[in-house]
């Protein structure tokens, strides 16, 4: 309890890092959700670390025009390096998407070149970035540890935007992606709900990896909507169960890591992984708990 108290006092120093970690915590599986729906789980593998490539590249291109970024607040880095992770996650997952719907090729090929070929581009491109060695190789190991007012601000901005057009074309997002035949007999425009769902799994996405990295935004991604999918009995437990599991560990791991002075991200994703398996207990001893006509 004293941990507890500690994190919630007004002077905590990292208060910022645990809001953002249970923001990230809450929103990123109602992403996961569509994207188990679709089963495009290895999508949301490749995605965080293509998200992060785009990271790299936008903090290393002032320094290929002869810019020194340390000279420059802060906050004009972070905006240019969500604007790079942005860019690289809508493109991506736009032509990832469309190459699934056409069909050519093993999709599970082109999503493990793309991260693995992300994942190394991210390294090389940041380890040679003055900048970049700082604080973004930090990130990219899952360590949530000073995130600014600034930071905090764009994350809950950014991820509210995204949880409110979720809420109000939910039907219509729900329909595409649950049933699509169906939508397209109902004559929705399937293409323009695709698009937009895209959109927004982007912008998840590319906050998540902007503010935590990419092993916590991948382990938020998947993991608590697999979970959640195994029990859940109806759409509305799928979605609210997933996002409660997101927020949950994101607390829980955020304390444990702080009482054992452990990185945060690991200390998620590793408890993400032990719930996973509590939940894959509940569910053979309850078998008909899961919606298993969506796997």
């Amino acid at each position: 309890m004293e941990i507890i108290y500690q994190i919630f006092s007004p002077d905590f120093l990292l208060r910022n890092s645990i809001y953002t970690s249970v923001l990230v915590g809450l929103v990123c599986p109602l992403v996961g959700v569509f994207l188990v729906m679709r089963r495009l789980v290895f999508m949301g593998v490749a995605l965080p670390q293509i998200s992060s490539t785009g990271v790299a590249i936008a903090l290393s291109l002032p320094l290929w025009f002869g810019f020194n970024l340390s000279e420059h607040s802060s906050h004009s880095a972070h905006m240019l390096a969500f604007i790079g992770s942005i860019t690289f996650s809508l493109t991506a997952i736009l032509i990832l998407a469309f190459l699934e719907r056409r069909g050519r090729g093993q999709p599970e090929g082109r999503l493990g070149t793309a991260y693995v070929v992300a994942a190394a581009m991210s390294i090389l491109l940041l380890s040679k970035n003055p900048y970049g060695e700082i604080g973004w190789l930090d990130m990219m190991k899952g360590e949530v540890i000073a995130i600014s007012n600034f930071d905090l601000g764009l994350t809950a901005a950014t991820l509210t935007l995204v949880i409110a057009v979720m809420g109000l074309f939910h039907r219509e997002l729900l329909l595409v992606s649950f049933d699509r035949e169906m939508a397209i007999i109902l004559r929705k425009n399937v293409i323009f709900w695709d698009v937009l769902l895209y959109l927004l799994i982007g912008m998840t996405v590319s906050m998540a990896v902007l503010s935590v990295g990419p092993l916590i935004a991948f382990g938020f991604l998947l993991i608590p909507a697999l979970s959640a999918h195994m029990v859940a009995r109806n759409m509305r437990q799928f979605i609210v169960l997933a996002s409660l599991i997101g927020g949950l560990s994101a607390f829980l791991g955020f304390c444990i890591a702080y009482k054992f002075d452990l990185p945060v991200g690991p200390t998620d994703v590793v408890l993400l992984g032990f719930l996973y398996a509590g939940t894959w207990i509940i569910a053979k001893i309850v078998p008909h708990g899961g919606l298993r006509h969506t796997t």
